[in-house]
């Protein structure tokens, strides 16, 4: 239907439109409004996603047992993989440096590693206890309670340290000596050790305190305590072992050195926002004291949380034992992989933390439902970044590994330990997540079981028979480490759907 002007002096064309045009030119009118929606929606979306990551690294005042549990777990997860970035950094930069100084002295660190695990089992224990209790109170918002607790649980590390430091460094050669290390690594390369067992205090005392900060829900600042500690590290590092300017070569010792003064300065700026700050649990002379009811408290939480740890660091001692047995080539490339491991794996605990924390206030508030899909919600997101992490690690390496040692044996079994134990990141990046979630809860003792079945019935027997009794070295240990973790998370999954966690009473 097209028709003329009737008045041809106007030379005007009007046509009348086709229906089916009409129709078309509509449908494209309301596509474009769409679109501006849609375009209106991701800005304001994007916007408030940017607005939440700021919060989340300076600071909220989010009460995490009411509105949105995707932005409560943003606002939590954000600092505390942050957090954990900055620990794989500095863990990566470390053996990188000390790489520098040959096999041994690498196989030194791991061993030494190996010891400090049992320091990291009770300080993790400790923290553990801190996390379930403080974040109790503050989801029962008594923020005094929850500073009381805080500085029993400060007290109780502070004596444990002390007992563990004095042995430590008197005996770290003979330490050495019984993990297999050779007469040159006990004889000229113990300070390390020394060092590091003797300042245990400040690794103590930095898990504690920064539980302290993430249960309370103010896990920006324990990110920004982390970040100071291992920046200061990191820069000391090079500095003391290779004797830069006017610091003094001290060679693989001078990476505790760098360490412990590290974690020092950390230590003692927690202590300063803990009494100065302006956080959600603050300390004051009225909080000084001893209460043997809250220390007991910590004391019965955190040894459900301390013997998971020993259980996991016992075994990988005996593991380093077994590798032992095949040289300081093969115990170096085992260190750096597992330093690559660690590195990837951190800032998933970072999630896990998260998860903790929500658990536990959550439980306090009396809402377990929403505890509950606090930790799944968590975990599938733990699980699908740590595959992708995983899938990476499989396929490259040598890429990884390479950056560390170019040394062929070495590269050669640290390639076999990295490629073997990252095809089991997407059940590690689950597991990780329901443990943690039990221990906010408080029931330490369940994953307790569940670690005794999973290393001590399953990994340490299985490496033993593997790598020795069938000749398959040290690609038996790999294997190992891959099926027994593997079984954890399948045993950790069925238990939690059971549901008793959420019963627990702290």
């Amino acid at each position: 239907m097209i028709y003329d002007c009737p008045d041809p002096d106007t030379r005007c064309h009007h046509k009348l439109i086709e229906p089916g045009v009409l129709i078309s030119i509509v449908k494209k009118m309301v596509n474009k409004i769409r679109s501006s929606h849609i375009l209106l929606r991701i800005k304001n979306s994007l916007n408030i996603f940017i607005g939440d990551m700021i919060e989340a690294v300076s600071g909220t005042e989010q009460d995490f047992t009411e509105g949105s549990l995707r932005r409560a777990i943003l606002l939590l997860s954000v600092p505390a993989v942050l957090e954990m970035v900055m620990e794989s950094v500095f863990v990566i930069a470390d053996i990188y440096f000390v790489s520098r100084l040959g096999a041994e002295a690498v196989a030194t660190v791991g061993l030494t590693e190996s010891m400090m695990t049992i320091i990291y089992s009770i300080s993790f224990g400790l923290a553990t206890a801190t996390t379930s209790l403080v974040s109790r109170r503050i989801g029962e918002k008594n923020n005094e309670a929850a500073s009381k607790v805080a500085f029993q649980a400060i007290l109780t590390g502070i004596v444990i340290a002390f007992l563990i430091g004095l042995p430590g460094a008197l005996f770290s050669s003979d330490l050495l000596s019984f993990m297999g290390a050779s007469d040159n690594i006990v004889h000229n390369m113990s300070g390390y050790t020394k060092i590091m067992l003797a300042g245990n205090l400040v690794i103590m005392l930095l898990f504690i305190i920064n539980a302290i900060f993430r249960s309370a829900g103010d896990a920006a600042v324990a990110m920004r305590v982390l970040w100071l500690g291992n920046i200061i590290n990191i820069i000391l590092d090079p500095c003391l072992i290779f004797g830069l300017g006017p610091f003094p070569k001290l060679g693989v010792a001078g990476a505790a050195v760098a360490t412990t003064t590290g974690r020092g300065i950390a230590v003692l700026y927690q202590f300063y926002l803990l009494f100065m700050g302006k956080n959600r649990i603050r300390l004051s002379l009225k909080n000084f004291g001893i209460d043997f009811r809250i220390i007991g408290k910590i004391v019965k939480i955190s040894l459900g949380s301390i013997g998971q740890n020993l259980i996991v660091t016992s075994s990988w001692i005996f593991l380093v034992r077994i590798i032992s047995v095949f040289g300081s080539i093969v115990v170096a490339g085992y260190t750096i992989a597992i330093r690559i491991i660690s590195f990837t794996l951190l800032p998933s605990w970072g999630l896990s933390n998260a998860a903790s924390t929500l658990v536990g206030q959550n439980l306090g508030a009396k809402k377990p439902d929403r505890a509950e899909r606090s930790a799944l919600f968590t975990g599938w997101i733990n699980m699908i970044l740590l595959g992708i992490i995983g899938c990476i690690l499989a396929i490259f390496p040598s890429t990884f590994i390479g950056i560390f040692i170019n040394d062929p044996l070495v590269l050669k079994s640290g390639v076999e330990c990295l490629r073997i134990v990252s095809l089991g990141y997407v059940a590690y990046g689950f597991g990780m997540v329901l443990v943690n979630s039990f221990n906010g809860a408080g029931d330490t003792s369940t994953p307790l079981k569940i670690n005794i079945f999973a290393y001590w019935l399953i990994e340490i027997p299985l490496a033993w028979i593997l790598a020795i009794k069938s000749g398959m070295n040290e690609r038996g240990v790999f294997l190992a480490i891959l099926i027994s973790e593997s079984i954890m998370t399948i045993v950790a999954w069925l238990v939690f759907r059971r549901g008793k966690w959420k019963l627990k009473k702290v």
